[in-house]
């Protein structure tokens, strides 16, 4: 992969400014939630649509950031664009599919978070123009941050209890804990493969440079 343009100051601002929205909205959630229940930071984080989506919005803002400076987009910046969007797109696909109205949030907070941030980031990502093509070979880096998270919920789930999700509940059992692992983990590189394959989509700068050469060719005598 090579490095690709910014994007314009529009698009850039536009990221920082969701990015921002979803750290308060998180902020605003655990002030008004989890302490009352007596869990931990540790725990609020511990949620997978949490943790994603502060991860995600660090890396919207710093595309942002990277753009108004006018820096060239690198293939690794690229990329964790692409895995943040992958998970988005699950978080948003299993909450309004699989369990919707689940949680105890506030309905807006889950209609942000759930529904609008990960729709955003699929818009941003078809139709900015500072993405490149990604290889599929590089598919699998989808997997290391959401097998991690498992990983350390399951260790969590054996030791002192507490998971974020009753189907990650240890009396469910083997076979089911791995059915919903293995489960989760292949609806990932599903997501994934659906945003490798954007980026075979022509760019928007590419498209216009090539309708300005063949406008140019048409004005030649």
């Amino acid at each position: 992969m090579t490095h690709t343009s910014p994007a314009p100051p529009s698009i850039a601002a536009a990221r920082i400014v969701a990015g921002a929205a979803v750290i308060g909205i998180l902020s605003y959630t655990y002030s008004i939630g989890i302490p009352a229940r007596g869990a931990s930071l540790f725990d609020y984080f511990g949620y997978f649509t949490n943790l994603t989506s502060l991860l995600t919005a660090a890396a919207l803002i710093g595309a942002g950031v990277l753009a108004l400076r006018g820096g060239a987009v690198s293939p690794v910046l690229t990329t964790v664009r692409a895995v943040s969007v992958s998970c988005m797109i699950i978080v948003g696909v299993v909450y309004n599919v699989l369990v919707p109205g689940t949680g105890s949030a506030p309905a807006w907070v889950s209609l942000a978070l759930h529904t609008l941030f990960p729709a955003l980031l699929v818009i941003d990502w078809v139709f900015a123009p500072d993405r490149t093509r990604l290889p599929w070979r590089q598919l699998w880096m989808v997997l290391p941050y959401p097998a991690l998270w498992l990983f350390v919920v399951l260790i969590r789930g054996v030791t002192d209890g507490w998971v974020p999700y009753g189907f990650l509940l240890p009396e469910r059992g083997a076979l089911s804990l791995v059915a919903h692992v293995v489960g989760l983990l292949a609806a990932l590189l599903v997501s994934g493969a659906g945003v490798w394959a954007l980026t075979r989509l022509p760019r928007r700068s590419t498209r216009t440079s090539r309708r300005a050469r063949q406008t140019q060719t048409l004005a030649q005598p």
